[in-house]
């Protein structure tokens, strides 16, 4: 999951390059978003953008995160975790040691980085389950779309381009995603405890949160 030539590299300036160059790593890379602001708004900045605003919400954080991927010699790629009673999620994946890792932006503590050591996509994916909850403690997460490869936006300079990338996100819509649950599970599925979805909140915008509908379990 290695790029052999970052070829992109001359869209982002010279000081750009060497701005994301720093981050080093991966962790490097996770570490910048944790200190970034989390976005509230509905659009979507390029990563270029990110890195003047020091603002960024999940997707616009995972765009970022495959962009610093890929000047850090890995494919641009992100993977899409859908939900129920609850928002999305979307994370940048990486691959080392032929294991899988990721890089993401949240406005909840415990879903953003994962060590590469998981042994397939799936696996990564259900490393979020258990912390995949909204704010009543439902867990949500339900499925996860196919590995999407940004470079196939590179035609719409989705690295610093100052347009807006919703567009990217509408695909994510229209692609192959897996069901992790069968419906008796969900049906099972027990809520979190509340310690940890106290914990778990702690510190996140409100404006940018889910509100979520309480729903009659039968």
């Amino acid at each position: 999951m290695t790029s052999k030539k970052n070829t992109t590299d001359n869209k982002f300036s010279s000081d750009e390059i060497s701005f994301i160059k720093k981050l080093k790593s991966p962790i490097g890379i996770q570490h910048f978003l944790n200190g970034t602001k989390y976005n509230p708004d509905y659009i979507t900045c390029s990563p270029k953008k990110i890195i003047y605003s020091k603002t960024a919400n999940c997707f616009e954080g995972a765009l970022f995160a495959a962009a610093a991927l890929r000047l850090l010699g890995h494919k641009p790629v992100i993977v899409d975790l859908m939900a129920e009673n609850d928002d999305d999620h979307v994370i940048a994946i990486f691959k080392q040691n032929n294991c899988y890792g990721a890089v993401a932006k949240s406005n909840t503590t415990v879903l953003r980085f994962r060590e590469p050591v998981y042994r397939s996509i799936r696996e990564l994916v259900m490393s979020y389950f258990d912390f995949y909850f909204n704010t009543i403690g439902e867990k949500s997460l339900r499925s996860y779309s196919i590995p999407v490869n940004l470079e196939r936006f590179d035609k719409y300079n989705w690295m610093t381009t100052d347009e807006d990338l919703e567009f990217i996100g509408d695909y994510l819509f229209t692609i192959k995603h897996y069901p992790i649950l069968t419906k008796k599970m969900i049906r099972d599925l027990s809520e979190a405890d509340k310690e940890v979805v106290d914990l778990c909140f702690t510190g996140s915008i409100d404006e940018g949160l889910f509100k979520p509908k309480k729903r009659k379990r039968s």
